[in-house]
This record gives structure tokens, C-alpha cells and sequence, in this order.
């Protein structure tokens, strides 16, 4: 029972962030959403993906990854012996950017506090960055993906693990293999993480 109202307070502590995130102002990006999007993933996600920010689609229906790339990373949880329901699944801002374009780091910072509670509020077990955004923002402004996708990274009591975003392999093909390849070894870590429990 008391798993249960931990399970429940954490989910409140969630959905809490997610009503803030609705009515947020802090940045321009407000101005030109249909919908913020918050995130979605239950209370006990084992694992988190942080992407870049909300798409045309997502915008539309407050969800994030439910466009292409979301189909595509859809498939690519199987490679891992996960799916969507059992992740959880967020951006480093919750409003579109204009165009698609990259967030602003002003626009990075307005939104990092929903992030931080997210990830304090879940405590999941890795954390996928998807795409140099992510990677840049929670992990290393430096980092090059082509040299740090796929690996483990501890930093504050977290591990991290950097990839290509979903929608770079959609418009290069010679990184789908690489993706594939990156989470079928995120399905072998967790099932090691679990072991160890």
C-alpha cells in the first residue's frame, strides 16, 4: 500500500507540473502554441526520453513524438524490450519553436525548471537524450554526438544516455543503423540495471 501512495503522489507531483507547463508564459513561445506539451509516461518510468522540443503535430494534440519520428521511435523502443506506455517521455521545452527551429537558450532556461521537477519527481533509471539539443542542455554544451551516442554517461546521480534524435535518421538514412544498434544496448543496460535491483 505504501508503494501504491508513492506511486500516486508522484503521479500528482506530475500532473501538477503538466498543469503549470499549460498555463506557462515564461517565454515567447507561448504566443504561437496551440498546445503546450507537457509530457506523458506513468509515475514509475524506468526510463525517460528528453528530446528537443514539440513538433507541428505535437502542437496540435499536446502530446510529444506523435509524428514521424515519434511512429519511428515507437519501433525503436521494441529494439529495447520497452514500450511507449511504460517510458516516459518529455522535451527540454514544451512549447513549438517557430519553424522547428532549435529552442533558444532563453527559451531552454524558462522551461528548465519543468524539466528538473520531472526528472527529480520520476528518478528513472536512464535518461536517453535524443538529439545534441538534449545533450547540450542536461549533459555537455561540447559534446558531438557522432563521438558520444550509445554511452552510459553518470552525471548527479543519473545515467545518461545520448542518440540521435529520431527524426535525424528519418532525413539520414546512414544513421538509422547506428539508432537501431543504440537501443537495442539501451534494452541490454536496463536489463542489467534491473538485475542488480
Amino acid at each position: 500500500m505504501i508503494q501504491d501512495e508513492g506511486l500516486a503522489s508522484r503521479a500528482a507531483v506530475l500532473e501538477e507540473i503538466a498543469a503549470e507547463v499549460r498555463q506557462c508564459t515564461l517565454c515567447d513561445l507561448h504566443r504561437g502554441r496551440t498546445h503546450a506539451v507537457p509530457g506523458e509516461g506513468p509515475p514509475d518510468a524506468r526510463v525517460m526520453f528528453i528530446g528537443e522540443g514539440p513538433g507541428r503535430e505535437e502542437d496540435e494534440q499536446g502530446r510529444p513524438f506523435v509524428g514521424p519520428a515519434g511512429r519511428y521511435l515507437n519501433a525503436l523502443l521494441q529494439r529495447a524490450g520497452l514500450v511507449r506506455e511504460e517510458v516516459f517521455i518529455t522535451n527540454i521545452v514544451k512549447c513549438r519553436p517557430p519553424g522547428n527551429r532549435e529552442p533558444t537558450p532563453t527559451e531552454v532556461e524558462a522551461c528548465r525548471s519543468y524539466l528538473d521537477g520531472q526528472i527529480a519527481c520520476l528518478r528513472p533509471h536512464i535518461i536517453c537524450l535524443l538529439g545534441r539539443p538534449a545533450t547540450a542542455t542536461l549533459l555537455d554544451p561540447s559534446a558531438t554526438m557522432g563521438k558520444i551516442h550509445g554511452s552510459p554517461i553518470s552525471k548527479d546521480g543519473f545515467t545518461y544516455i545520448p542518440m540521435y534524435h529520431p527524426a535525424a535518421a528519418l532525413h539520414n538514412q546512414r544513421l538509422a543503423p547506428v539508432l537501431t544498434e543504440d537501443f537495442t544496448r539501451l534494452g541490454l543496460l536496463l536489463r542489467r540495471l534491473l538485475a542488480e535491483e
